[in-house]
């Protein structure tokens, strides 16, 4: 191998160049930089990317080349199993050190200790926390546990040291030389292709570190103050939208967390809404947290008196119903089509749809979230599983099995002007608002809109009934 004579940095789920640890590692060794990204669709263990996150990840890399290209740059791209790349990789060029910010997934945690292990003594690999507040082994209960209740997980977080203030952006970095074998972004081949399904994506969405912190400023300048009242109105604009751009590292935790700090020390009305919007914040580390800790979470309930829960077997018309919007139920159909047209749905609605899959057609979560993983940008390896586990009662500091969200109360509460189900289910735009809702009480029910597909008393019922056996 030749001497070494340059640093590689390995971004993953961290494109950005703000706050980025791993790459500011690079930089401050004073060697060329050769930064790199590896498309791993091959290594074992690896969940395939969802549609819609690889429609994001296109335009996330496009973004952060161009970036790096601004400040002397390049990323270079490449494909295959990451180990034998980065080997390959380190032989070419003599590459060393090797950085990377941590994962905290079992595949890519036994992935990164193939790699540590493969490399041998002859390339230092340094990895650093570019992902979370505070990093799973850090925080425990009292017993030396790790928790299993948001809560007292999050007045630990709280009580604990503050973050470490973010790096900054990098003015100028020095490129190494082009190594062989790079690839164009377009081999990667993540693009849908004919029939192309991303129209709605691209009138949502820009992904990319600038978008990101253009996004946090606007949200703290002019939304944050009534964040705690508004963020449960899909018909507003009351949310930050950042968890795609989180979920791809075009934006740190901690960059969050100091600036939403700092908007609620420069205008006391905005604190309470910042304290509500860390604490969402902190909803994501819990789950990382117990991802790490329980690394099959996705597909493996994490109360395990749920394993013996006989689900439905799905009919298929019925989760096709579920899946495209049209079960009749306007506030589950207007949140289905919100996803299925941007990548995207409002919180409160996820949960409601959610419910509705698993406690009125009782249909394993497992099903639902990995419909979600294929069609939400943001699909989040920790947050969709740990998300859909707290809905189906199976979780931590789950949702109550008893808890049954009324669709229709649901749509009345958090929609009641019906702002979100007439732009989403313009069928019944035209509904008087007390019949918006539950249209089928309408004396003319529109013929475009389905029936419900079941009734609410008496799925509930039935639910009720099939996890009372859990009890028992």
């Amino acid at each position: 191998m030749t001497s070494p004579s340059l640093a590689l940095v390995w971004f993953r789920e961290d494109l950005r160049l703000a706050d980025n640890p791993a790459l500011h590692a690079a930089i401050e060794s004073g060697k060329p930089v050769l930064c790199c990204y590896i498309f791993d669709d091959a290594s074992p263990g690896l969940r395939r990317m969802g549609g819609a996150s690889r429609w994001w990840l296109h335009h996330s890399l496009d973004a952060l080349d161009a970036d790096l290209r601004k400040i002397g740059g390049r990323l270079d791209l490449f494909r295959g199993p990451a180990q034998r790349v980065l080997e390959n990789l380190a032989t070419k060029t003599g590459a060393s050190p090797l950085y990377w910010n941590r994962r905290y997934d079992k595949a890519g945690i036994a992935i990164d200790t193939a790699i540590k292990t493969g490399l041998g003594g002859g390339i230092n690999v340094e990895s650093f926390n570019g992902k979370l507040i505070a990093e799973p082994w850090t925080i425990k209960n009292k017993s030396g546990h790790p928790f299993r209740v948001f809560s007292p997980f999050w007045r630990t977080v709280l009580a604990g040291p503050e973050p470490d203030a973010p790096l900054p952006r990098p003015r100028t970095i020095k490129a190494a030389p082009e190594p062989k074998g790079a690839i164009a972004l377009d081999a990667l081949e993540l693009l849908p292709k004919k029939p192309d399904w991303a129209g709605g994506l691209r009138d949502a969405w820009v992904p990319g570190e600038k978008a990101a912190a253009r996004r946090l400023t606007e949200f703290l300048d002019t939304s944050v103050r009534d964040y705690a009242d508004r963020r449960d109105i899909p018909g507003v604009v009351g949310t930050s939208m950042l968890s795609p751009h989180l979920a791809f590292g075009e934006i740190s935790p901690r960059q969050i967390w100091a600036a939403t700090r700092h908007a609620a020390a420069a205008d006391p009305r905005a604190r309470r809404g910042c304290d509500k919007f860390l604490s969402e914040v902190g909803w994501r580390e819990f789950s990382y947290h117990l991802l790490f800790h329980n690394p099959d979470l996705a597909t493996k309930n994490f109360d395990a008196r749920f394993d013996r829960f006989e689900w439905d077997r799905p009919d298929e018309k019925i989760l096709d119903a579920w899946q495209k919007g049209r079960t009749g139920y306007p506030i589950v159909d207007a949140g289905m089509r919100e996803l299925w047209a941007t990548g995207y749905m409002h919180n409160r609605v996820r949960m409601v749809v959610a419910s509705f899959l698993v406690k009125h057609l009782l249909i394993d979560w497992r099903t639902g979230e990995d419909w979600f993983w294929d069609t939400l940008c943001d699909a989040d390896p920790a947050n969709n599983a740990a998300s859909w586990q707290w809905v189906a009662g199976c979780g931590a500091d789950a949702a109550p099995y008893f808890r049954v969200f009324n669709p229709v109360l649901q749509g009345e509460k958090f929609d009641d002007d019906g702002a979100y189900v007439r732009r989403w289910c313009p069928e019944l735009a035209d509904l008087p608002a007390r019949f918006l809702h539950k249209p089928w009480e309408a004396p003319k029910p529109p013929r475009n809109y389905p029936a419900p597909i079941v009734d609410h008393a008496g799925a509930r019922e039935r639910a009720l009934a099939a996890f009372q056996l859990l009890k028992d």
